[in-house]
């Protein structure tokens, strides 16, 4: 059973999932394979729009998912999290780098960087000059990543990463798959880990 989060680090909605994926984990024993996809990709090829285009003059709709966002935040304690005064983000630079540094067994340090870079440390994490001090400072090989990522590679496979998500039934992210079982939003991880146990149990 293949566990994946398609992400995209330019959602705030990703970063809570980042945070609260481990307790899922550490509960079940499974481990997820994060899969770098383009958030504006998906919406290009799906006719979709952001929370904030879609939700807009709405009446008491934008409101009450600003509620459920502080519910969430509140229940899982994450205290670090700042709303990028940046947003939105062009994440393209990182993303392509996300795709490098998991080939280059760097996934981990590098993912937790960039989230922290974009949702704790308010960076604008478009411009490549904060990108190469971001990955400097935090003690990754901050020339090779972005060499690597500007590989025609690299940038073939972010697309076909994107488009294979699509193909799969993806329309936005946080998009999760346990298994051949599509889940998508934050606020879906209770189920998600309801049906690794289920697959896992048989």
């Amino acid at each position: 059973m293949r566990l994946e989060f398609h992400f995209d680090f330019g959602s705030p909605n990703t970063y809570y999932c980042h945070r609260v994926l481990p307790e899922i984990e550490a509960r079940t024993g499974a481990k997820f394979d994060y899969v770098p996809i383009l958030l504006g990709g998906i919406f290009k090829a799906t006719n979709n729009k952001s929370p904030m285009e879609a939700l807009a003059g709405i009446k008491n709709k934008s409101e009450y998912n600003a509620l459920e966002t502080a519910r969430f935040v509140s229940r899982h304690r994450l205290n670090n999290f700042k709303f990028n005064p940046n947003f939105p983000v062009n994440t393209l630079h990182i993303m392509r780098g996300a795709v490098y540094a998991i080939k280059s067994g760097l996934g981990e340090r590098y993912i937790e960087a960039m989230y922290q870079c974009m949702w704790e440390k308010e960076l604008n994490m478009s411009d490549p000059e904060v990108i190469a001090s971001a990955l400097n400072d935090a003690n990754l090989p901050g020339q090779d990543i972005i060499a690597g990522a500007a590989s025609p590679e690299i940038k073939q496979e972010l697309i076909d990463n994107t488009m294979a998500s699509v193909g799969r039934g993806s329309f936005g992210s946080p998009t999760f798959y346990v298994g051949d079982e599509l889940y998508f939003g934050k606020d879906k991880l209770a189920e998600v880990e309801t049906e690794i146990i289920y697959q896992t149990n048989g």
